[in-house]
Order: structure tokens, then sequence, then C-alpha cells
């Protein structure tokens, strides 16, 4: 009996260990850095809320959130890196409406944005404005477009890039008010806002924060905001409902995706994750310190960004494609 103990002790030792081996090699998620691909270049404004994001993440995942620059091709470049990484919640990307909206229609793309893609988070918007050049002598919008009117095909907008979301605000403007006028093509949206302010463009459909300061010194008439509720950077701006050209609601979204097939339990980590950063008074402050508006808790769900992201697509893609807007 005493020589059958120490077997009978091995036996139960290699039974717990064995039973133990399954948890021992479950990972924990993550248990290595994670990356954050942009598709822009550093310094645009993708690329800075991504910054801001992924800082804050890496507290909340303990592990660091390690962003990657994948820019050109209109944005499909990085956004086709994404679908194609391995779907383990290791590579996250970031985007906005040009990306994941207007390139899939304009590029001849290899993916679905909406079929190659877990949404994890709906992220921080911008709004757009619709500006003027301050000798411009309409005054709000009803009069500017009474002036398009009287001055068919005379004016000019510039364009902050082909296809952007200010492009495509500014052909749908005129398709709704029957106005027309010249589309100026720029290569960025620092020289468009230049010739804007030089005067030698009219008009210019952008960012409302970056615009603030020129309006703020005299140098750009803002006429409305492209938004259903006013602008808290300058709310004395209306919004394109109250100044006569209803429904006409275009902003510079972002949000953030995963590749296909990602396990759920990992993309729940990851929108915790963002729901943490984004309730955080540091980050709110950065984003409000961009002009940025942060999505109310209800929007920042996996189901509140496709189901965003499926309307957008399905409300831009008829008004670019019959714009015939081609690659530049």
């Amino acid at each position: 009996m005493t020589r059958s103990r120490p077997f009978l002790d091995l036996a139960a030792l290699a039974a717990v260990l064995l039973a133990a081996m399954p948890a021992a090699r479950a990972e924990v998620f993550p248990s290595r850095p994670v990356t954050l691909i942009a598709p822009a270049p550093p310094g645009a404004v993708t690329d800075t809320q991504a910054r801001i994001l992924a800082e804050r993440m890496q507290t909340s995942l303990g592990q660091p959130v390690v962003i990657e620059n994948i820019g050109g091709g209109g944005f499909t470049l990085g956004v086709s890196r994404v679908v194609r990484s391995a779907p383990d919640g290791y590579t996250m990307g970031i985007g906005q409406w040009s990306s994941h909206v207007a390139s899939p229609a304009i590029f001849p793309v290899r993916y679905d944005v909406l079929k190659d893609l877990e949404p994890v988070s709906l992220l921080p918007v911008s709004r757009l404005w619709i500006v003027g050049r301050p000798g411009l002598p309409a005054n709000n919008l009803k009069e500017l477009i009474a002036w398009l009117h009287a001055n068919p095909g005379k004016a000019a907008a510039a364009l902050p890039g082909n296809g952007s979301g200010g492009h495509v605000a500014l052909i749908h403007f005129q398709n709704t008010t029957g106005t027309r006028f010249q589309l100026v093509p720029y290569r960025g949206g620092a020289p468009a806002m230049q010739d804007v302010v030089a005067g030698h463009v009219d008009l210019i459909c952008g960012e409302a924060s970056q615009m603030l300061s020129h309006a703020r010194a005299g140098k750009m008439k803002p006429y409305a905001v492209l938004a259903e509720s006013r602008w808290a950077g300058a709310p004395e701006v209306p919004t394109i409902d109250e100044a006569g050209v209803p429904g006409l609601h275009i902003s510079f979204w972002h949000g953030l995706w995963v590749p296909k097939g990602t396990a759920k339990d990992r993309v729940v980590r990851l929108n915790a994750a963002v729901v943490e950063s984004l309730a955080d008074p540091l980050v709110q402050q950065r984003f409000a310190d961009l002009g940025q508006d942060i999505p109310a808790r209800d929007r920042q769900t996996p189901e509140a960004l496709f189901a965003h992201h499926k309307a957008e697509i399905e409300k831009w893609w008829p008004i670019i494609k019959a714009a015939n807007i081609k690659p530049e």
C-alpha cells in the first residue's frame, strides 16, 4: 500500500495539470502591441485623431498601440492593408468619410468596406462649413444662392481634394439649389483656403475648425454648417436647414474597424477601450480643442458604426457616381 501512494499522487497531479493546460494556453487579449493603421500621412487630421486615441487606448488595453501611416491611393492603400491583415484583433484601422465612403466609389478597389471589415466604434466628427471669400457681396446663404443664380458659371469654388467631402457637398449643393459654378481642384486644404482668403476663388466647403480663425479675423464668410445642429465652436453660424437648404448634411466623421472575422470577444474588448478613452475628460478636451464632436455613448457601438456607414454609402454613392468623379 505504501508503494502505490506515490504512483497515485503522480497520477492525480498529472490529471490536474492536464485540466489546467487549456486555461494556460488561452491568451489574454491583448498580450502584445496592437497596430493602428492610419490611411493618411503624419500630421493629417486622421493621423492626429489616431494618436490621441492610441495614447489613451493603450492605457485601457495594457499594451502599446503603435501607429502605422500608410497613405496614398486616395486612402485605399491603408484600408486595403487592414482588410488583408490577420483577423486576430492586433490590427485596427482608423478611417473617415473620404476613405470609407468616397474612395470606394471612386477607385477600383478589391474590397467591400461593409463586408470585409468589422466595425468597432464611431469616433469624433468634424463639422463642414460653406464659406465665401471676404469680398463676396452675399452676407447669408439665401443671398449667396441668389448671387449665384444671377452669375451662372462665373463663380469658382476651391476643392480641397478630388472626391473630398467638400467636393461632393458642393456638387450636391449645386444640384439642390440649381446653381452652377466652376470647381477648381487643389492639392490639399491649406492652399485652397489661402486662395479663398486672398479672394482668388469665391467659395470653399471644408472643415469648420480649420477655417474658424480666418472667419474670426473677417477673412472668410461662413454661410452655414452642413449639419442638423449648430457647431459649438461657432454657434452663431446657422445650420444648412436654417439657412434655407434643408437636408444637405455631411460631416467628416471617423470610425475604427478591424478585419472581417475578428473574434467577437476581441471586438468587444477593443470597443470597451474606445468607449473608456472617449469618456476621459483629457481626451474630450483634446478633441474639443480640435473642434471635433464626440458621438453620444449610444453611438459608440459596432452596430451604430455599421448602420451609420451603410446609410452614408447609400446616400452619397449615387451622387458621387452621377458626378462621374474620377481618380486624380
